[in-house]
């Protein structure tokens, strides 16, 4: 039993991810620098999730249902959906690593949190993506802008953009799946049990879809959206460029701060297979980088809405609009007595608590 045990951690540690590299058969000393870089992830994760869910769920109220609707509107909206969706399972994953990644949660929530989480991993990346060629259409095409930059053709962009990411993520749904081991349940990709060649090459053609489409490409494209926005932009104004570059250097960088470590060690990942001297590395590296990739999600509110001089403005005109209702209907309720003493008056409030 015990050598079914040790063939089994060695089949599936070698093609999994960051808590099937945790083993609980190594050295103390070993585990103790580990142990340490896994709380500090923990610790992002809550950062991710605290700042995440009232930021996105603000954005989600406004452009929801406070904001008329329009291309723009639409596109923060869902970028606060995905992003909010995200967040909102990782309490569960929050739960794995505070247990020492054990999975209580059963096979089908080991599945539909890891779909969960890769189908809005990839719709936030995906939408930003969107923002930024509809920013480079707005400003260097403004005649095709005005043509086709309609809610129709925005909604027909906004589904595509949810099946592709729902494509990529639906690989969790299959291969994701729970061992028990060491009296731990772990919730890992079972990529095949029985050949090594069929597990090579699906970890691998699943990693560099995943970091061609879910990194190099969006990455290519803002970047070349936003060059060519800040060289225009200069040809008009070096105040409005200075605005703009900064705007655009801080979504660029949290971009890249936040994603290149985490498909740098996706990739790194791959020799495992060959080289198994970077174990360590691997089991500190990918549940801290994965940590950072979660907290672009709610970073996303702050860099692409919420620095927004007009979103500003019309966030406090709404939340104005909001105290001014509010202590209205107080006022209102408070005065009903003295209202109903002098209906002659003919009170507005009264008028309105009468309806």
């Amino acid at each position: 039993m015990e050598d079914l045990e040790e063939t089994l951690f060695e089949e599936f540690e070698n093609y999994s991810y960051s808590p099937e590299y945790y083993s609980p058969e190594s050295d103390l000393e070993e585990q103790v620098p580990l142990i340490a870089v896994h709380w500090v992830s923990l610790a992002l994760y809550c950062v991710a999730f605290v700042l995440g869910i009232p930021g996105n769920a603000i954005v989600i109220w406004f452009t929801g249902f406070k904001w008329k609707k329009t291309v723009t509107t639409l596109w923060f909206l869902n970028l606060a959906v995905a992003d909010f969706i995200f967040l909102l399972f990782l309490p569960l994953h929050i739960s794995y690593v505070a247990m020492n990644f054990h999975w209580p949660f059963g096979i089908w929530l080991c599945k539909a949190n890891s779909f969960i989480a890769q189908l809005n991993m990839f719709a936030s990346v995906l939408f930003l993506t969107v923002i930024s060629l509809d920013r480079y259409i707005q400003l260097i095409h403004p005649v095709v802008s005005h043509r086709h930059r309609t809610l129709k053709n925005s909604q027909i962009v906004i589904i595509f953009v949810w099946l592709l990411a729902s494509l990529m993520g639906g690989p969790a749904l299959y291969f994701r799946d729970t061992v028990e081991f060491n009296n731990h349940t772990l919730c890992y990709n079972n990529f095949h049990e029985h050949n090594p060649d069929i597990t090579l090459m699906r970890h691998h053609v699943l990693t560099w879809v995943k970091c061609i489409f879910g990194y190099l490409f969006p990455l290519l494209t803002m970047s070349i959206c936003y060059l060519c926005l800040i060289f225009k932009v200069k040809k008009r104004s070096i105040l409005v460029s200075s605005k703009y570059s900064w705007t655009i250097l801080a979504v660029v960088m949290a971009f890249l701060v936040c994603w290149t470590p985490y498909h740098l060690f996706s990739i790194w990942e791959l020799t495992i297979h060959y080289n198994s001297s970077f174990h360590q590395v691997l089991q500190a590296g990918i549940p801290l980088s994965t940590a950072l990739a979660f907290l672009n999600s709610c970073l996303n509110p702050i860099l692409y809405v919420l620095i927004s001089k007009k979103f500003q403005a019309r966030f406090q005109a709404s939340v104005a609009e909001i105290l001014k209702y509010t202590l209205w209907e107080v006022s209102c309720s408070g005065t009903a007595s003295e209202q109903f003493r002098n209906s002659e008056t003919k009170n507005p409030c009264l008028l309105e608590t009468a309806q």
